[in-house]
């Protein structure tokens, strides 16, 4: 079979089923998993399909392409883990920075009644927070991205020079063990990135589905983050490639419950 007809096949497999795994797609096809994860890789860059760990979905709209309050509302249960096992790591008196990412919206929400410094760009943690007593909270200012619901750009950027952050928590639209984090947006990458060069530590949150994926733009190494912190429904093989390359790695003790 010829790659282009190989690859109009897995199309068809995919409106199909919404989603395939490569070592099912590979013994439909009578091919090898490597040929598969070759076309997953082609048709990935014409924008046909997007690649995961072990296999692919339709782009049905990309996480990057999803209003705050629809990303929100994705992997509720997942993102509730992982902000309980996030919270465990913050000592009082401590200033840390939160994205404007709703995985990191939920560990806001989380957050005990200690005293803390809390920096973010998000206005969603702010209006979280407003009312909370125990916490300084501090805005980075700068270019308000509706679609995020955060300041971004230069004036963002160079705020947090003003700042000792003990903890950062991040999260992103996808993380790839070879390439890195990643987002969709050009102007949000550039800020993580100098979020990362500002903290001590450096904490990335992602339930499962964005384990192993890929967004537009690139903003940290797999070795930037001092830890990553996921759901019980990872994949404990893509986990142990993260921790070879010496990524602490903390998972939610089970898969949450499917309703």
């Amino acid at each position: 079979m010829l790659a282009v007809e190989r690859q109009r096949r897995i199309l068809e497999l995919l409106r199909a089923g919404g989603s395939l795994r490569t070592s099912d797609t590979a013994e439909a096809l009578g091919v090898s998993d490597e040929t598969i994860r070759k076309d997953f890789e082609v048709l990935e860059g014409r924008g046909e399909l997007v690649r995961s760990h072990g296999g692919a979905s339709r782009v049905r709209g990309m996480l990057g392409d999803l209003g705050f309050l629809e990303r929100r509302a994705l992997q509720r249960e997942e993102k509730l883990a992982i902000a309980r096992l996030a919270v465990e790591r913050i000592q009082p008196n401590e200033t840390i920075f939160l994205d404007a990412s709703s995985t990191v919206l939920t560990l806001a929400e989380c957050l005990p009644d200690i005293p803390l410094t809390v920096l973010t760009n998000a206005l969603t943690v702010l209006t979280a927070l407003a009312e909370r007593p125990h916490f300084e909270l501090m805005s980075t200012g700068g270019l308000f991205d509706s679609k995020s619901r955060s300041f971004i750009g230069l004036t963002a950027e160079r705020s947090l020079q003003r700042y000792n952050i003990h903890r950062a928590f991040l999260s992103g639209r996808g993380l790839d063990v070879g390439r890195g984090a990643s987002e969709s947006n050009s102007r949000q990458a550039a800020f993580k990135e100098r979020v990362i060069a500002s903290a001590e530590e450096v904490v990335f949150l992602a339930d499962h589905t964005k384990l192993g994926r890929k967004a537009s733009f690139f903003f940290a190494d797999v070795t930037d983050f001092d830890c990553v912190m996921t759901d019980g429904a990872a994949d404990r093989q893509w986990l142990c490639e993260l921790e070879g390359r010496g990524v602490e790695v903390i998972q939610a003790t089970s898969a949450p419950k499917s309703s």
